[in-house]
């Protein structure tokens, strides 16, 4: 048995997956934890480093499972897979690896995607693989300036991308108070000194910080880069979209290129449909003078319990031309009652971990230590109808 196991980072474990390398990846977890969310492909084989197989495994499971192929073993931060990792080289196996940082470091994996919009804006998606979290980086590359918007509390990945493309973060927005994930929003532009935009309808949120407020028909401008303001009420009270050069509608969390946002995060079950009837006018009423041709940039792609994206896979930009969703998407095509009903009847329902705790950290109710905020964020973002 050797004294050191191979480890293996997530972005490697990206990468083997990615190419579709031989790799059993093997998740120790307990079954409810694996069966919420783990990474695509793996197998849940549950282990304590004291109590040994879990789940009626056996050691003849264990062969069957891993067929000869090398292995990747994974838990929640790296210790029961460590354990379980040495235990499988004492018995024999060979070419075992333990992922680094486990479902914690999995968790904070990004993948940058450029997208081809002339040699006048510089635009970017920043997609957290996970989560299906997706900021972005808007930038005029003559003036050197950025926008960014929606950031994660990784915020480093949006501003390495900024200054990656030589330009200089002036201002960063969040088109909502999240519910699924810590924003670093507030936290990036107070340590560049920039402002922090949010909807003026921010403030019947009881925030507990001061925030540049942005309104409904107001423009932005980063360099000669139009950014005009579309409140888009309805996954919150306050949610705004940005439309980007009258080209790319960055719609945050009300349209999705596969759904639409749930309605019930800020205003609970009792609130859902009037949550539905701010949605429908939006997308319907709010966008209704935008052209199809306008490509559709969302905050959130659902991510499923097995690590897949609902749409696409991660690297490749998620985007949707405005009329073919107008064409293709279900609940586009309800009326208004039937789209209130179906939204609302989703209420309640796979709601995003520690949601509570998530909004309140965002309104600056309390602040949390870091660990704090790798617990309360594990597990996928369920933001969509």
């Amino acid at each position: 048995m050797p004294d050191l196991l191979a480890q293996r980072t997530v972005d490697d474990l990206a990468r083997a997956i990615d190419a579709d390398e031989p790799l059993t990846v093997v998740d120790t977890r307990p079954p409810d934890s694996f069966e919420a969310w783990h990474v695509p492909g793996a197998v849940n084989v549950p282990y304590h480093p004291v109590d040994g197989l879990g789940a009626g495994f056996t050691w003849d499971d264990v062969a069957a499972v891993v067929d000869g192929q090398p292995v990747a073993v994974v838990c929640a931060r790296g210790l029961a897979s460590t354990a379980f990792g040495f235990e499988l080289s004492r018995r024999g196996y060979e070419n075992v690896s333990v992922v680094k940082g486990g479902m914690v470091d999995w968790s904070k994996l990004y993948d940058v995607v450029e997208i081809e919009a002339g040699d006048d804006l510089c635009l970017a998606q920043i997609q957290r693989r996970a989560k299906g979290c997706l900021g972005y980086v808007v930038g005029d590359p003559a003036a050197r300036e950025a926008l960014v918007v929606d950031p994660t509390r990784q915020h480093h990945e949006h501003e390495l991308v900024a200054a990656d493309a030589g330009l200089v973060v002036t201002g960063v927005l969040d088109t909502h108070v999240h519910a699924d994930h810590l924003s670093g929003g507030r936290d990036l532009a107070e340590r560049l000194s920039v402002p922090y935009y949010l909807s003026a309808d921010a403030t019947a949120r009881d925030l507990k910080y001061d925030f540049d407020p942005i309104s409904d028909g107001e423009t932005l401008s980063v360099g000669s880069v139009d950014v005009a303001v579309r409140a888009a009420p309805g996954h919150t009270t306050e949610h705004v979209s940005l439309l980007v050069g009258g080209e790319y509608l960055l719609s945050g969390d009300a349209l999705f290129v596969e759904s639409v946002g749930r309605t019930e995060l800020e205003l609970g079950e009792e609130g859902a449909e009037t949550g539905a009837e701010m949605l429908y006018e939006t997308i319907h009423e709010r966008y209704g003078d935008l052209a199809d041709d306008v490509v559709v940039l969302p905050g959130h792609v659902s991510v499923g319990a097995d690590g897949t994206f609902a749409v696409g896979r991660p690297g490749d930009v998620v985007a949707g031309r405005l009329g073919d969703l107008r064409a293709d998407l279900e609940l586009f095509s309800l009326d208004r009652e039937a789209f209130v009903e179906r939204v609302a009847a989703d209420a309640g329902g796979d709601q995003p971990a520690n949601y509570r705790a998530i909004i309140d950290a965002n309104r600056g109710v309390f602040e949390l230590e870091p660990d704090e905020g790798e617990e309360l964020e594990l597990g996928p973002n369920n933001c969509a109808v």
